[in-house]
C-alpha cells in the first residue's frame, strides 16, 4: 500500500483555477473599458446616462484593481498552492477529511465574499484606502479566509512525507504571514455606530461604515506600508513561489542555485518591508522615513534581481526550449519583465526622479509592466501546466498558446511604453516655467498632449484582453481534449514531485 503512487486530490485547486480565469476576464475587461474612458470620456456612460453612476471611471477603477489583484492573482496563487503543496510535500488532500473541509470552506467563503465585494464597490461603499477599500464586515470575512488558508498550509506541512521544505513553500508561508500582519494592522477601524465625536456625541452612520484608528500622517504611513507590501507579498513572493516550481518542472532543469534562492528570500523579507515610504515622498511624513524608503527601495534591486537571474540561469544550456515551448516563453519573459519592473521601481523611488514621476502615468506604466508581464505571464504559465493534470487532458492548442503569447506581449509593450512617454511628458510639463516664473502649461494642455498615448494604452490593454480570452478558450477546450494520463505528459522531475 505504501509503495503505491499518491493520488493527489485537485478538487479545491480546480475551483480556484476556474475562478481565476473567470474573475481575471471580468477584471481585465473592466480595465480595458477604463482605458478607453481615459482616451474618450464619453465611454464613462457607455450603458446610458441612467447607469453612468456605476460605469464611470472612479467607480470602475477600484473594481478593476481589486478584482485583478485579489480575484485573479490570489485565486491563481491559491490554485497553485493546492497543486504544488501536495506534490512537493508528498501528501494528498484526500488523506485528511479535515483538510478537505478547510480547503472547500476556503474557496466558498472567499467566493461569497468576492460577490459581496463586487456589489459594494459598484455601489461606492469603500473606505477610500487604496488596495484596502473594504468596510469592516468584509475585513472580518477576509481575516477568516486568510486564516483558513493558513490552517491548510499548516495541515499539509504538518503531515508531509518530504522532510525538506522546497523554496516555493518558504515563499508561500511568507506570503501568508506577511499579508496577515499587513491586513490586520492597516485595517484597525472602529464602526461609526460605536464611535463618538470629540464632543462625546455618538456618530451616526450606516452599520457597515467605519473610521480608521489612525489619522493624518500616521494613517498615510500605515496605509503605504500596507500598500507597497501588498505589492510585495501578493504580487511578488507567491509569484516567485510559483515560478520556482513550474519552471524546473517544465524545463527539466534544477534551479540554478538553491543558495541564491535562499539569499534572495531573506533579502526580500527584510528589505521590502521598509520600502513603502517611497509612496509618500514630499509629504508631511518625516523626512527620515522618506529617505529610508528611498534607500531601501534601491537596495531592493539586489534580492529582486537575485531571484530573476536565478530563474534565467536555470535555463542555462537549454535555451532552445524557450523557442520550442510557449509555456516556458511565458515564464522566461515574465522573469525578464520582473527585472525591468524591479529596476524601474527603485529608480522612481529616488527623490530627484520621484519629483518628476509622482502622480504621473509613468507610475501606471511601471505597475502594469510588472502586473501584466511578470505576474500575468507567470500565472498563465502555471495554469497551462496544471490544467492537463487536473483534467487528464492534453492542452487543446499549442499554436493558440503561441499566438496568445505574441498578442499579449505586443499589448504589454504598447501599454508600458505609451505610459512611460506620457508620464515623463506630464512630469516635465507640470514643472515647466516661463521667463516670469509662471507655469508654462495649464493642466488642460497636458491632457490634450497625452490623448494619443492614452489611445495607444487602450489598444495595448485590448490586445492583452484578447490574449487572455484566447487563454480562457484554450483552457475551456482542454477540458474535452484528447484524454491522457499524467505519465504521457512531459514529466521533468528535478524535485521528484
Amino acid at each position: 500500500m505504501e509503495n503505491r503512487p499518491l493520488e493527489y486530490d485537485y478538487t479545491v485547486a480546480k475551483l480556484f483555477m476556474m475562478n481565476a480565469i473567470f474573475v481575471g476576464t471580468v477584471g481585465m475587461l473592466v480595465g480595458v473599458i477604463m482605458a478607453w474612458q481615459m482616451a474618450y470620456p464619453e465611454f464613462n456612460s457607455f450603458l446610458g446616462e441612467g447607469l453612468a453612476e456605476y460605469t464611470n471611471f472612479s467607480r470602475l477603477r477600484v473594481l478593476h484593481t481589486d478584482s485583478v489583484i485579489y480575484g485573479f492573482v490570489l485565486s491563481a496563487v491559491w490554485s497553485s498552492w493546492y497543486f504544488v503543496g501536495q506534490r512537493v510535500l508528498k501528501v494528498s488532500m484526500a488523506e485528511s477529511k479535515t483538510l478537505m473541509i478547510i480547503g472547500k470552506l476556503h474557496f466558498w467563503i472567499y467566493f461569497a465574499a468576492s460577490a459581496v465585494i463586487v456589489i459594494s464597490l459598484l455601489l461606492g461603499i469603500t473606505t477610500s484606502k487604496e488596495y484596502a477599500e473594504f468596510e469592516w464586515p468584509l475585513d472580518l470575512g477576509i481575516t477568516v479566509i486568510w486564516l483558513l488558508w493558513g490552517a491548510g498550509i499548516a495541515g499539509l506541512v504538518g503531515m508531509r512525507r518530504e522532510k525538506s521544505l522546497y523554496i516555493s513553500i518558504w515563499y508561500y508561508i511568507a506570503t501568508f504571514l506577511a499579508v496577515a500582519m499587513l491586513h490586520l494592522l492597516n485595517n484597525l477601524e472602529v464602526p461609526t455606530m460605536f464611535a463618538t465625536s470629540p464632543a462625546g456625541e455618538t456618530m451616526i452612520g450606516a452599520w457597515y461604515h467605519s473610521v480608521s484608528m489612525y489619522a493624518g500622517t500616521n494613517d498615510a504611513l500605515v496605509q503605504w506600508w500596507f500598500g507597497h507590501n501588498a505589492v510585495a507579498f501578493v504580487l511578488t513572493t507567491p509569484i516567485v513561489a510559483v515560478i520556482y516550481y513550474f519552471l524546473p518542472k517544465e524545463s527539466g532543469q534544477a534551479i540554478y542555485s538553491y543558495k541564491l534562492s535562499l539569499l534572495s528570500f531573506w533579502g526580500l523579507m527584510f528589505v521590502y518591508l521598509w520600502a513603502g515610504g517611497h509612496h509618500v515622498l514630499y509629504t508631511t511624513v518625516p523626512d527620515w522615513v522618506q529617505t529610508m524608503g528611498s534607500i531601501f527601495s534601491v537596495v531592493l534591486i539586489l534580492p529582486s534581481w537575485g531571484s530573476a537571474i536565478n530563474m534565467l540561469l536555470t535555463m542555462k544550456g537549454e535555451w532552445q526550449q524557450v523557442a520550442s515551448s510557449p509555456l516556458i516563453k511565458f515564464m522566461i519573459l515574465g522573469s525578464t519583465f520582473y527585472m525591468f519592473s524591479t529596476l524601474e521601481g527603485p529608480i522612481q523611488a529616488i527623490k530627484s526622479v520621484n519629483a518628476i514621476a509622482h502622480f504621473t502615468d509613468w507610475i501606471v506604466g511601471h505597475v502594469h509592466d510588472g502586473a501584466l508581464g511578470w505576474v500575468g505571464f507567470t500565472l498563465v504559465a502555471a495554469i497551462y501546466h496544471m490544467a492537463p493534470r487536473f483534467f487528464k487532458r492534453e492542452i487543446y492548442s499549442k499554436s493558440l498558446m503561441a499566438t496568445q503569447f505574441w498578442v499579449q506581449t505586443l499589448g504589454i509593450v504598447l501599454y508600458f511604453t505609451s505610459m512611460w512617454i506620457a508620464g515623463i511628458t506630464q512630469g516635465m510639463m507640470w514643472r515647466a516655467h516661463d521667463e516670469f516664473g509662471n507655469l508654462a502649461y495649464s493642466f488642460i494642455d497636458t491632457v490634450t498632449v497625452l490623448h494619443p498615448y492614452y489611445t495607444i494604452r487602450a489598444v495595448g490593454g485590448t490586445l492583452y484582453l484578447v490574449g487572455f480570452l484566447m487563454f480562457a478558450y484554450n483552457i475551456y477546450k482542454t477540458t474535452s481534449a484528447r484524454r491522457v494520463e499524467e505519465s504521457e505528459l512531459q514529466n521533468a522531475s528535478p524535485m521528484g514531485a
